[in-house]
């Protein structure tokens, strides 16, 4: 299939990657193209997109069970797994369901499907009425806020005029995809529903900056605070925080606050680090008995 990706190509891994090494080679590539770093690049906002759907998939053991089995074809497993048992029991056999163009989204037919798997081809597009179906699976977008990503919290969204309350957990990323098992197209014939993957677009409405769980932000600091040492407050997804500020702190003077930065998805308690770069404000309309004090230090320092 020409739309096919390969997920552990995608995160430059073997098939007999364990779940650590998914989970590093994650980390490592969403850092590398994530929108944030890389804001005018649309290939890397593709590959970001690409990374976090091969994650989706091959850390759930389930879904990597079904992509290393059925390759391409890893979503239709149920379905082909069914038509099997069926055709196994003397149930309808494969030429029952060649019909039945639902089968895959990308492209292809159900017939293909199993022309790859039993080596045959048929082509009777009969269909008989007493055959289950399993519903069509949707597809939606749903924006969020980077503020709103901070904290699990409840939404309601509607699909095909039906509402559905789900619950975002917290650390949900732009790119994600998330599925709600049996919120898609009703099945045929009293078949299973298919589901309904929703893919989540992240506003940033902050100062931050986020590549993976971790966090980033510029904070000024006065000239004055800057030598002498002192206090700085900010504003954190989390709260207020008070920095402290080292005498004779130069520009672009970098620190680390470890568990400020963003919440680990799914994982409670967990949170990534806060990476600062200090920015020294030099002050401006300063009078002439400031500028005097000035010079005095100036030549103090000859």
């Amino acid at each position: 299939m020409a739309n096919f990706i390969d997920y552990y190509k995608i995160l430059g891994l073997s098939k007999d990657a364990t779940s650590d090494d998914i989970k590093k080679a994650y980390r490592k590539l969403a850092r590398k193209f994530h929108p944030d770093l890389n804001p005018n690049d649309t290939e890397a906002h593709k590959k970001f997109q690409q990374i976090n759907e091969a994650n989706e998939v091959l850390s759930d053991a389930e879904k990597r069970k079904k992509y290393d089995q059925y390759g391409e074809n890893w979503k239709h497993a149920d379905q082909f797994e069914q038509a099997q048992h069926q055709r196994s029991a003397g149930r309808p056999s494969a030429e029952d369901y060649s019909g039945f163009s639902g089968f895959n989204n990308e492209g292809g037919d159900f017939s293909d499907f199993f022309e790859q798997l039993f080596g045959q081809r048929h082509s009777s597009r009969q269909q008989k009425t007493n055959v289950r179906y399993r519903g069509e699976d949707y597809n939606a977008e749903l924006k969020q806020k980077l503020s709103d990503a901070y904290t699990t919290r409840k939404e309601i969204i509607t699909v095909n005029g039906n509402n559905i309350r789900i619950t975002i957990p917290a650390g949900i990323e732009g790119g994600q995809v998330i599925k709600l098992k049996g919120y898609g197209g009703p099945g045929i014939n009293g078949g299973p529903n298919g589901d309904l993957y929703i893919k989540f677009v992240m506003d940033n409405d902050t100062n931050l900056n986020r590549t993976g769980n971790d966090l980033s932000m510029t904070v000024d600091v006065p000239l004055y605070t800057a030598i002498l040492g002192g206090e700085v407050t900010i504003d954190t997804l989390g709260g207020k925080i008070k920095l402290k500020i080292p005498p004779e702190t130069l520009n672009g003077t970098k620190t680390r606050l470890k568990g400020k930065g963003f919440p680990v998805y799914k994982e409670e308690g967990k949170y990534g680090d806060l990476f600062i770069t200090y920015n020294i404000k030099l002050p401006t309309g300063l009078s002439e008995e400031e500028k005097n004090l000035f010079r005095q230090l100036a030549n103090l320092n000859k």
